[in-house]
């Protein structure tokens, strides 16, 4: 199994944020699990947003970065994972007097001491000044190649639409930096029109690709790879309910999907529980194996490496998480 759509700040255990907080002698919610996960009756995906305050509140060091990273990449080594792809936005994480590349530098210390083979993909934000999101891009472009891998677009995607970004992303691709973009989550498929305008080399959810025929002819062409995540998608009312959740859809059309968590702590999921949930729906033993395949194919990954974690996800066809 691979996940190369996973933030870091919201898929950190309970007891790792509590471990946090008693070192930093802060006071924590008397339930810290029930605050740290997104609510049952989850509205909308600022709503969903609000989970990541008291991690985020936490992370403002280079130890609790680097500790938080090695944790988080320990435990996907843990649940059996091949590879992995966390993504965080640096910006986020400079209260305290950390530089961005400074904190991308602790995340990526973090990942390399790690058992399972993990790359970073740093967040510019959607509502972010212009200059502070630059200064994301070229964190990322110093550190490409030592232990960052792309860059991303995250936030309130229905509040800042993604055409806004297009001088932000002309950069990036003038840094020769390859991204994704969140699109097609709170807002519909003009948003992931707009990011396949812009140049991603993937799109994170891409959920709402479906209410446009012609988009998902192109995106079928393409083969561009959408970083599907259903528990979250659920909870954030992106979709009503897993049975309308569009992968097998997609797939049978054609489109190159994958599956992800998003956020194991904030949705409560890890990857094999997101696998039984889709195995639940009905995928055929040959969607199945596509959707592993897939994975490895859409990993920011040297060409070698991607066909090396390929190989290992068509041994592995047959051995469907469960």
């Amino acid at each position: 199994m691979i996940d190369l759509h996973l933030h870091l700040d919201g898929s950190l255990p309970a007891a790792f944020i509590g471990e946090l907080a008693g070192n930093q002698g802060v006071a924590l919610p008397e339930n810290l699990e029930k605050a740290l996960k997104a609510p049952e009756n989850c509205q909308s995906l600022d709503e969903y947003l609000q989970c990541f305050d008291l991690p985020l509140s936490l992370l403002q060091n280079a130890e609790a970065l680097e500790q938080a990273a090695f944790t988080l990449c320990s435990l996907l080594y843990s649940q059996g994972l091949l590879y992995g792809e966390i993504r965080f936005a640096p910006q986020l994480h400079t209260r305290k007097g950390l530089t961005q590349r400074q904190a991308a530098e602790a995340v990526c210390r973090g990942a390399a001491r790690a058992a399972l083979p993990v790359q970073v993909i740093l967040c510019c934000m959607r509502g972010g000044p212009y200059p502070v999101n630059r200064e994301t891009l070229d964190t990322a472009a110093a550190l490409l190649g030592k232990g960052v891998c792309a860059c991303d677009l995250a936030g309130a995607e229905g509040l800042y639409p993604t055409e806004e970004y297009r001088e932000l992303f002309a950069c990036a691709r003038s840094l020769g930096l390859p991204f994704t973009i969140h699109a097609g989550e709170a807002a519909g498929p003009g948003s992931i029109r707009a990011a396949l305008e812009m140049g991603a080399a993937r799109i994170g959810h891409g959920v709402r690709a479906g209410e446009d025929s012609a988009l998902l002819q192109e995106l079928a062409a393409r083969q561009v790879p959408l970083e599907m995540c259903l528990t979250s998608n659920v909870q954030t009312k992106a979709i009503k309910s897993p049975e309308s959740f569009p992968l097998r859809e997609y797939l049978q059309k054609g489109l190159c999907c994958t599956v992800n968590t998003d956020n194991m702590t904030v949705s409560g999921v890890n990857l094999r529980e997101e696998y039984k949930k889709l195995a639940a729906l009905g995928l055929t033993g040959e969607e199945k194996e596509a959707l592993l395949i897939n994975a490895a194919r859409a990993a920011f990954l040297p060409e070698e490496k991607r066909l090396a974690f390929e190989k290992e996800a068509r041994a592995k066809g047959d051995n469907w998480p469960a």
